[in-house]
């Protein structure tokens, strides 16, 4: 068993989306043996991680598909023409950029600040919430979290 941060450092230095990009890296870790409940160092690699999150990515994978399949025509127009701009903490596993392209045939960009990014579009959209449109109920809004 492995803490928050040992999982953050494995997902920057060794953790990939995208095998045939990177070779074999490995990197020595601290946990608990969940057998024996003591301290243990072990060593990974990532081709362990990637088959650990493989199932993970399929998920992620096939739920970008969906939303596309769903997504109207303008907004697929636009998403055909500048791609797809991947934002948050996950967006910096290695290799997620390249695997969503070759699933999609879009581009996909990780954005400049991915990490914060979102935050501050999040407060700059509540700055405007008086200007914003209502929302009507959304057949993907929907379709994405029902």
């Amino acid at each position: 068993m492995i803490g928050e941060r040992t999982g953050e450092e494995i997902k920057v230095e060794i953790a990939t989306a995208f095998p045939k990009k990177t070779g074999e890296r490995v990197m020595q870790i601290r946990g608990r043996d969940l057998l024996t409940g003591l301290p243990k160092a072990v060593t990974v690699s990532s081709h362990q991680i990637y088959h650990a999150i493989e199932e993970t990515l399929e998920a992620v994978v096939g739920t970008v598909k969906e939303v596309l399949e769903i997504t109207p025509p303008e907004l697929a127009a636009d998403i055909v023409n500048k791609g797809i701009v991947m934002t948050g903490g996950g967006a910096l596993l290695h290799g997620l950029d390249t695997l969503i392209s070759e699933e999609t045939g879009l581009p996909v960009y990780v954005a400049d600040d991915a990490i914060s990014c979102v935050a501050s579009g999040t407060g700059k959209a509540l700055a405007m919430m008086n200007i914003l449109p209502k929302p009507k109920s959304s057949k993907l809004f929907k379709k994405v979290v029902g």
